[in-house]
């Protein structure tokens, strides 16, 4: 056993896999500056509760005792605790290769990867083995509804199997070697397609067993070279899938797969949820449960955090939608879902950091007038600010003026922009990932509109 410190610790993957170590016996300790500055504090209590050691993030934590330094890929270089450990040549290691091993070390490892899904997946995932009494470790980037914000996280043995949300974003995808691999979609995300295709093909190349998501030509693609199940709505799939109903509450669909049938009931709307069941149901199928454990967990799963979650709804039909939509792909699931529940939609997307809303820019201002219907409201609010060095030299008003919506230079401009748009009946659609204010601020709304 050994002592490890996570530097970044309040992250949506981070709080997880620190809660395994300690779970595996291991002394564990951290440090997030956003704990530093108040936030992340129901983060900060279920670490102290897993007997978690939480800590300042100024360098003051780092000694020579500590036998591995763990850091969010958040986390510069140029932070005091980035710097101590160098300085003590402390053995580190980043979260996405630290997750890497634990799932390769799995009986079996199960890696779910795409750019879109994995989180709403791996969350069903935890659902179905946990539902059903099936011992193993699940760690994604969501939290199930109603669980806080740490991430998913379900502690299993040490020789059993490990089911993990597998990112792209860092390029640590090459470091898998799962008995089960999963790419749901592969789509322009935290860098351009070329280097997702190489990165793609290579953690294909690593696994026992592949799915792909067949609707996804990206996926496809990769796919055929190395001979993996494919899944989907598409004719010729190896697991068909038929959609039976795209309702504004739920999705319904039948899936076909090595003789056996199930139906798909879905408490969470659109095409793409439907998706996510099926990859899920698949990877339930291949841990061993049954069709029919399969078919009833599904339907009464109860979504995850940020992912098309309804915060309510008010007694003139406003309702309220939080959604860690953040890309391309992901902004035109969430809007269109809302879309489909109703006449008008009031969006509000914060951009995650000043690189991605540069790189997002000429997609978005393309894309958003091309989702959003004349009776539709849209608001850029500045972009999302974590601390640290980053350059600082885009803003959300400049993306609003490409596009000639609304602009909220803050939360409470958000607020006052909802307040004084919002009609009976309208969807309000609240956007944005890494910002750990961002449930609080669709709360708020809800609150303010009731």
């Amino acid at each position: 056993m050994m002592r490890y410190h996570f530097s970044g610790i309040a992250g949506a993957g981070m709080a997880p896999l620190a809660c395994l170590m300690r779970c595996r016996g291991h002394d564990v300790q951290g440090s997030d500056r956003a704990i530093d500055q108040g936030k992340s504090s129901d983060v900060a209590a279920r670490l102290r509760a897993a007997g978690i050691v939480v800590l300042p993030h100024d360098g003051s934590a780092i000694t020579r005792g500590i036998g591995r330094f763990v850091h969010s890929t958040a986390v510069e270089a140029s932070t005091p605790e980035m710097q101590a450990a160098t300085a003590l040549g402390l053995a580190r290691i980043s979260r996405p290769a630290l997750l890497a091993e634990v799932v390769n070390a799995g009986q079996p490892g199960v890696a779910i990867a795409g750019t879109s899904g994995k989180s709403t997946i791996t969350g069903m995932i935890a659902w179905l083995v946990r539902e059903a009494g099936r011992p193993a470790t699940v760690i994604g980037g969501a939290a199930g509804v109603g669980e806080g914000s740490a991430g998913c996280f379900l502690p299993g043995p040490a020789d059993g199997p490990v089911i993990a949300e597998a990112c792209e974003s860092d390029g640590t995808l090459v470091g898998y070697r799962p008995a089960i691999g999963l790419i749901h979609n592969v789509s322009r995300d935290h860098g351009e397609l070329p280097a997702l295709r190489a990165q793609f093909a290579t953690f294909a190349a690593s696994c026992s067993t592949l799915l792909v998501n067949a609707r996804c030509p990206e996926a496809t693609a990769i796919g055929q070279t190395f001979n993996a199940i494919t899944y989907g709505t598409v004719a010729g799939a190896d697991a068909a899938l038929e959609v039976l109903g795209l309702g504004a509450e739920r999705a319904a669909g039948m899936l076909r797969y090595r003789g056996s049938e199930l139906k798909l009931d879905v408490l969470l709307p659109g095409l793409h949820n439907l998706e996510n069941a099926t990859a899920a149901a698949l990877i339930g199928l291949e841990l061993g449960l049954d069709t029919v454990t399969v078919e009833t967990l599904i339907a009464r799963f109860p979504g995850v955090a940020r992912r098309f979650e309804r915060i309510g709804v008010t007694a003139s039909g406003i309702r309220v939608v939080d959604d860690y939509a953040h890309n391309g792909e992901k902004l035109r699931a969430a809007i269109t879902t809302a879309q489909a529940g109703a006449s008008r939609v009031l969006a509000v997307f914060q951009p995650h950091g000043f690189g991605p809303a540069r790189f997002l820019r000429p997609e978005l201002r393309e894309l958003l007038p091309s989702l959003l219907r004349s009776e539709d409201r849209f608001c850029y609010a500045e972009v999302f600010y974590a601390g640290g060095t980053v350059a600082r030299d885009i803003s959300s008003r400049a993306l609003a003026e490409d596009i000639g919506c609304a602009y909220a230079p803050d939360h409470a401009a958000v607020r006052a922009w909802v307040a004084r748009e919002a009609r009976p009946g309208d969807t309000v659609l609240i956007m944005g990932a890494r910002d750990p204010e961002l449930p609080r601020l669709a709360r708020e709304v809800f609150a303010a509109l009731k």
